[in-house]
Parts: structure tokens; C-alpha cells; sequence
């Protein structure tokens, strides 16, 4: 019998109860991870379901490797590697690559970063001029849109019929690019992100032995962060569960803070309509902070409507009250928590992973980094560039795209200029055009004879040099289908061939940074190799393999970041959002102003409810202390704009704050007493 032991009843009570569908509304801090990974254990040891046959949803990688870790602890990772802990991104890969021509695509389809869709949606100009780009911020508006369309299962025909039907704001010409935007990925037999869960719901809806096949797959579903679904994956959800109605979904509402993105934390209320014997349970017992934090943050969530109504408790203690800190400008207010952090530090020995320094923004980290750089604390940015963002991982990428699927046009168009091989922009622009006509990839339209008389003779040596690359794709194809073991000799030899060194060197004068990237390069040959071992049987296989490598991206970069906030020297500084999920002993609130936090955009949309809950989410990352700053005046656009304090601040009951008064109005004293501060430190250090 499983014994759940140092639980709470309400938490063994999500835990055993399995007679019909159960939603657990879990506030902060309030151990739902553990209550999923217990969960687990129950099937498995009282429920006696097969592993394989419980799936778990995620929303980050990051949390689907934690909870294979604890039940690997439990279970041991023979029982652990059967089950089915995946992103939903992973789940809908594993349906659309079980039944690829029944969704449209065919073997081997290729999947899109981020990056490489808004380059493809830059390419779609009226003419098919691919290379006389529209500007980056137009295509980033086109892009949400058409995420917004697919995420909401809105097809490029149901989009321009709406639009012709109502007065809707969405401009025709965006739903134009919509539409070009999907031929050109089923051309290029290729998905974005969005499509991972979009198709699926398509082809589950639309093939009834496909549903009942992925619905015989999962004795019980479990999904995490449920307040973050969107229309597609509560869809997804619904369709894989209907039959059996054995699932427990996992969320709170007061911490959905992903609208921008699609989430829908009205999705609960669907869940107890189109499931009418759902059962309840809410966790309310908070494990990280004290009780004056945990009023705090019950006091301001109020403000919002609630679908179920709970309210955070603690057995911590009262702990200290929270202070508010008004400073003169930006400036200041990075000075003053920056001297904070070195007083508290030195007085009591504290890790410096200890501290987290919060703000809405990226914008405002530059002030903090300033201020830790000239005291020369090391600082952890969360959210910086991952790995697979660089140009030089993107380079190599581009070329085993190519080796796994040729007609991959965005590929070809990433690596046929690196290094220069000549071919110019009218050079590609005719290529376009000429594939388009022919309704060929780039890749094929290159080799006919009859592309090659139009770039005439003056281009000799452009065809040239092109026709070797392409020759050495195929010759590097044969080589990989002979013996896939040499997938990393042959990999290592492409970036000799391409000199690929000398290609760095002339993008930088650094020696150290010209050595990383071509570390980077090698690096991400060997986990390719890695990932391909015992598995990778052709070129063909090379896409499938990329395209777990991509979906996977977030896992690698969240387990550096994993490592790096655990780093005992490293003070934190992260964007609200990006903080979510993680705990600091001292946490800095900054920035909370009118027009900052609530951000203007908020307010100017009437949307100020997603803001509160965003605030709510940063002061439930204290565990003792929360130390919340705003400033008089700040800069904007390089002027001095007088601000005006946050509306949140006004909902915080008074009897849990310590107001630093109208304080430090008068700038030069303000600036005064850090320095006497720091200077104070300082002395003691050298002692």
C-alpha cells in the first residue's frame, strides 16, 4: 500500500482520489509538483496502471525532468523511462510523427524555430521576393496573429471568412500572409510550433481510428500548470480523455499570466461545463513563505474575479513585514538595492543565490547589472540567449536540416551564402521565383538547366561554386545512409571543408569569442552524435532527430539556468514572467508604478487583471523577505517623466508594510547615504 506520508489531507486527497475527472486549484508554493509525482506513485503502486500508460503534461521540459528525477528516486529509472512525461509540444510531435500522412505531411517533415517562421514570414512579400525583407517588428505582429489564429484552431479559410463577415481588426493582408504562410510550410513539408498541437487536434477530430488509438494509449492523463492552456491544448486535452474521463489537471487561476501567448485561464470554467462531475480540491497550505508575505499577496489577488475562490495560508511564522522603499529615479532605486544586498550579505553570510532582484521588463535589468558589475557581484540574468539562438549553431543546423531534408527552403537559404559562395540577392530573388513557378524547392529549382541560363554566363562561377555545395550534400547524404556512426567525423569534416574557422575570424576580432563559437559548433556536433547513437539509420533520420533537438532546446537551456541560480555566487535578476516557478529567501519588487507595473499596454487594453496577477506571482517568490521599490520620477525616451505609484500598492493591507516614507526625495542625499553605505562595507571587507 502507498503510504503518503508529511502531507496535508487536502494534498492525499488529490493524491487517492481517482472516481471521476479532478481539477486541483494549487496556490503558490503549495507542493503541487510533489502531490503530481505522488500521484503517480499511487497509480502505479495502489492503482496497479501500467506506466506506460500514464502520460503527464508539461508546460517547460524543465518541469517534466524534475518530475522524472523524483520518481526515478521512487521508482527507479527502468519503471521512470516507460512512462510518458512530456511537453505538450513533445505529445503532439509523437502523434504527428506516428501518423504523418494522415495530417498532411510527409516522413521526415521539418519542424521551424521561432526564428526560422518569422524569416520565412519576412521572405512571403507580394511578389515572392524572398529577399527584399519587410521590417522586423511588421513581421513579429504578423507572426503573433497567426499564432493567435492557430492556437485558437482557426484556419486561414475560417479567418477570411470571419473577416469578410464581421468588422473585425484583424487586417485582410495579415490573413493573406496567413494563408501564403501555410503553403509555404506544407511545401516545405515543414511545422511550427503552433502546428505540433493544431494538427494533432485536426487529425484527432477529423480520424476517429487515430483518436481511439492515442485514447487506448493513456489509462490517465495528468496535466500540469493547467491555467496556462490554450484553446488548442484544452482541445488536445478534451480529445484524448473524452472516452475514459480518467485525468487530474493541475493549476490556479491567480497565476495565469500568459495571455499574451494564448493561455486561458477560463479554461478551468470549461473544464466544469464540459465535465459536469469534475470534482475539486484546492491545496491552500503554503510551504515557502511567511505569513505576512502570503497576506500580502491574498489581499491583492482579491481585487481580481475569481472561477474558485481559495485563500493562502502558512505555518512559517509571521516573519518580517514587507518593506516599501520610494526612491528619486531608476538610478537610485539599482544604488539602493544593490547596497542592501551588500549590507544584508556581509552581516549575515548569506549566498548570493539567495537574492532576486524582480522587474517587469527586460529593459530594467541594464541599471542592475551597472550596479552589480561596478561592486563586482556575479549576477545570473535569467532568459539570456540560449544556444540555439546563435548564428553559428543556427549555420551548422541549417546544413544537417539540408542533409535530412533537401526541399527544407529555409535551410537552404541559411547556408547556401556561409561562407559566400556569390550568390546575390537578384540571384536568389529569380531562384524564388523560378521555384515558385516550377513549384520546386530551392534546392531543385538550383540544378535545372533551365534556372542556371537565366543567372548567364557572367554567373558561371557562381553556379559553380553552388553546384559543389549541393554535390557535397548529396555525397554527404551517401556517406550517413552507408554507416551512420560516422555522423560526427562527417559533421566535423563539413565545418573543415567550409574553413568554417576562418568564416568566424572575419566576423569578430576577438580571439576568445572566435574560439567559443566554434566551440559552440563542435559542441552541438557532439550532442547531435550523441543523440543519434543506436538510433539514427539514414540522412531521413536526421530530421526527426533535429526536431526533438529543437523541441528539446528549453530543457538545455532551463537546466544551465537550473544550475547557474544554484550557484551559491550568483544574485538573480529576472523578468517577472520568467520567474515563475522559482523561490528566493530575498526577493526585490521593483518598478511598481502606473504604466510600468500594471504595464501601459494593460492598461490602455483594460487587461490590468493579467498585471495583478503577474504582481502576485512576484511576491509569492519570497520565502521571508520582500523588499518592494518604486521611484518619483523616471527616464523615458531621455526625458525626466514624474511617475505615479503602482495601483497595487494602494490593495496591500497596511499591517504587513514598513514604508520608508517620502523618503529620499532630495536626490544628492539619497545618493549620499548609499555611498556612506558602501564606503562603510567596503572598510569592513578590508579588515
Amino acid at each position: 500500500m502507498h503510504q503518503v506520508l508529511n502531507l496535508n489531507s487536502a494534498q492525499r486527497s488529490a493524491i487517492k482520489y481517482l472516481e471521476t475527472p479532478l481539477l486541483v486549484i494549487a496556490g503558490a508554493g503549495s507542493g503541487k509538483t510533489r502531490v503530481i509525482t505522488e500521484k503517480i506513485y499511487y497509480l502505479i503502486e495502489t492503482a496497479k496502471i501500467l506506466p506506460n500508460k500514464i502520460f503527464a503534461i508539461t508546460f517547460t521540459n524543465k518541469a517534466a525532468l524534475e518530475m522524472r528525477e523524483r520518481l526515478g528516486k521512487k521508482l527507479g529509472p527502468t519503471v521512470t523511462t516507460e512512462m510518458q512525461v512530456s511537453t505538450f509540444h513533445t505529445l503532439g510531435f509523437n502523434i504527428l510523427k506516428h501518423d504523418p500522412e494522415a495530417a498532411g505531411l510527409r516522413s521526415g517533415f521539418t519542424l521551424l524555430d521561432d526564428q526560422d517562421a518569422l524569416n520565412l514570414i519576412r521572405s512571403l512579400t507580394e511578389a515572392q521576393a524572398s529577399f527584399n525583407k519587410m521590417d522586423k517588428a511588421e513581421a513579429e505582429k504578423i507572426a503573433a496573429e497567426i499564432s493567435r489564429f492557430k492556437n485558437n484552431l482557426i484556419s486561414p479559410e475560417q479567418a477570411l471568412k470571419k473577416q469578410s463577415q464581421t468588422n473585425s481588426p484583424v487586417s485582410p493582408v495579415i490573413i493573406k500572409f496567413y494563408e501564403r504562410y501555410t503553403r509555404q510550410l506544407k511545401a516545405f513539408n515543414a511545422v511550427d510550433f503552433d502546428d505540433l498541437i493544431t494538427l494533432p487536434v485536426k487529425l484527432l477530430k477529423e480520424n476517429i481510428k487515430i483518436r481511439e488509438y492515442w485514447q487506448r494509449q493513456i489509462d490517465y492523463l495528468l496535466i500540469d500548470e493547467y491555467q496556462d492552456t490554450n484553446e488548442s491544448q484544452y482541445q488536445l486535452i478534451k480529445l484524448l480523455t473524452e472516452h475514459k474521463k480518467a485525468f487530474t489537471a493541475v493549476g490556479d487561476d491567480d497565476q495565469s499570466i500568459y495571455a499574451w501567448r494564448g493561455a486561458r485561464p477560463e479554461n478551468i470554467e470549461h473544464l466544469k461545463l464540459d465535465f459536469p462531475n469534475l470534482k475539486i480540491i484546492l491545496l491552500e497550505q503554503n510551504y515557502r513563505s511567511t505569513r505576512n508575505i502570503l497576506t500580502a499577496a491574498n489581499y491583492l489577488i482579491q481585487h481580481n474575479p475569481h472561477l474558485v475562490q481559495k485563500k493562502l495560508y502558512s505555518e512559517l511564522g509571521d516573519g518580517e513585514p514587507i518593506k516599501i522603499i520610494h526612491c528619486p529615479d531608476e538610478n537610485i532605486e539599482a544604488e539602493r538595492i544593490v547596497s542592501d544586498i551588500i549590507g544584508h550579505q556581509f552581516q549575515n553570510k548569506t549566498p548570493l543565490s539567495n537574492y532576486a532582484i524582480l522587474y517587469r521588463g527586460n529593459h530594467q535589468a541594464m541599471l542592475f547589472e551597472k550596479q552589480l558589475q561596478i561592486h563586482r557581484l556575479p549576477y545570473n540574468l535569467s532568459g539570456g540567449m540560449s544556444l540555439f539562438s546563435r548564428s553559428e549553431i543556427k549555420d551548422i543546423l541549417g546544413f544537417i536540416r539540408l542533409l535530412g531534408n533537401p526541399h527544407d527552403d529555409a535551410a537552404f537559404l541559411r547556408v547556401i551564402n556561409t561562407p559566400k559562395r556569390e550568390m546575390g540577392p537578384i540571384s536568389l530573388e529569380k531562384l524564388g521565383l523560378y521555384a515558385k513557378e516550377r513549384n520546386l524547392s530551392l534546392f531543385s529549382s538550383f540544378q535545372e538547366i533551365g534556372f542556371q541560363s537565366q543567372l548567364g554566363l557572367k554567373a558561371q562561377k557562381t553556379i559553380e561554386k553552388v553546384n559543389l555545395f549541393l554535390n557535397l550534400i548529396k555525397n554527404t547524404q551517401r556517406k550517413i545512409n552507408q554507416n551512420p556512426n560516422l555522423l560526427k567525423n562527417i559533421l566535423e569534416e563539413y565545418l573543415e571543408y567550409l574553413d568554417y574557422y576562418a568564416h568566424l575570424e572575419s566576423l569578430s576580432e576577438d580571439p576568445l569569442v572566435i574560439k567559443k563559437r566554434y566551440e559552440n559548433c563542435l559542441f552541438l556536433i557532439q550532442l547531435v552524435d550523441e543523440l543519434g547513437k543506436n538510433s539514427l539509420k539514414d540522412s531521413a533520420g536526421l530530421c526527426e532527430l533535429l526536431n526533438r533537438l529543437l523541441i528539446s532546446q528549453t530543457q538545455e537551456k532551463e537546466v544551465l539556468d537550473k544550475e547557474k541560480n544554484q550557484d551559491l555566487g550568483k544574485i538573480t535578476l529576472s523578468t517577472l514572467h520568467a520567474s515563475k516557478g522559482l523561490e528566493f529567501p530575498y526577493v526585490f519588487l521593483t518598478g511598481l508604478e502606473e504604466g510600468l507595473l500594471p504595464h501601459q499596454n494593460s492598461i490602455d487594453s483594460n487587461t490590468v487583471e493579467e498585471e495583478r496577477r503577474l504582481t502576485y506571482v512576484g511576491i509569492t517568490r519570497a520565502q521571508s523577505n520582500l523588499t518592494i521599490t518604486l521611484c518619483t520620477h523616471r527616464n523615458k525616451f531621455g526625458e525626466k517623466i514624474k511617475t505615479t505609484p503602482s495601483r497595487f500598492l494602494n490593495e496591500l493591507p497596511t499591517e504587513v508594510l514598513y514604508v520608508e516614507g517620502e523618503l529620499s526625495n532630495n536626490q544628492t542625499e539619497q545618493k549620499k547615504v548609499n555611498s556612506q553605505k558602501l564606503e562603510t562595507l567596503k572598510q569592513l571587507f578590508k579588515k
